[in-house]
């Protein structure tokens, strides 16, 4: 476990299905954590299901799928992930959803971001951590920003939300960035 002042972050577990089935089954939690992407929601149970069978056995040298808790009461509030970990190239790319509203806006996904991070440079020689957004996602923009991720560049108006067109945001942290906000 990675616990933080608002939130731990532990090994997902198969009972965690219950809480990815209802976030990938809430509009509003799909609007903002993928600017509505189909292939995130709405989903079923079964291909949750499915997609489980596959998290739960991820080994986490490459990739891992983290729960989020809060730490009051232990509530499952989000998630936080890691693919693509290249260790020859050093990098790694993250995300983050909370996917109970009531936890938005209150720093839990900050914290969680953060801690994620902390752990990967902590346990890799990792020189760069990545994340993206959709341009639309200001929230996440600042949230991104205050953890200490810098905006590398856009994928123009990739993303594409109740007919209006967004740009994919990527954003990254070097090894060093971090470091220095350590101290």
């Amino acid at each position: 476990m990675i616990q933080g002042e608002l939130v731990r972050l532990r090994a997902l577990r198969a009972e965690d299905a219950e809480h990815h089935l209802r976030w990938r089954n809430d509009p509003e939690v799909v609007h903002w954590a993928t600017g509505g992407d189909p292939l995130f929601g709405p989903v079923t149970a079964e291909a949750i299901k499915i997609a489980f069978e596959t998290m739960l056995r991820l080994v986490p040298r490459d990739s891992a799928v983290l729960t989020v808790e809060d730490l009051t009461d232990g509530a499952v509030i989000g998630m936080v992930d890691y693919r693509d970990l290249d260790p020859f190239a050093g990098q790694v790319t993250v995300g983050v959803t909370i996917g109970s509203r009531s936890h938005w806006g209150s720093g839990y996904g900050s914290e969680a971001l953060l801690l994620l991070v902390g752990h990967l440079f902590g346990t890799f020689a990792l020189h760069r951590i990545e994340l993206d957004t959709w341009s639309g996602n200001e929230r996440a923009v600042r949230a991104f920003t205050r953890a200490g991720f810098r905006e590398e560049g856009r994928r123009r108006e990739t993303v594409l939300v109740q007919g209006k067109r967004y740009d994919t945001v990527l954003f990254a942290m070097l090894r060093e960035e971090w470091e220095d906000a350590a101290r």
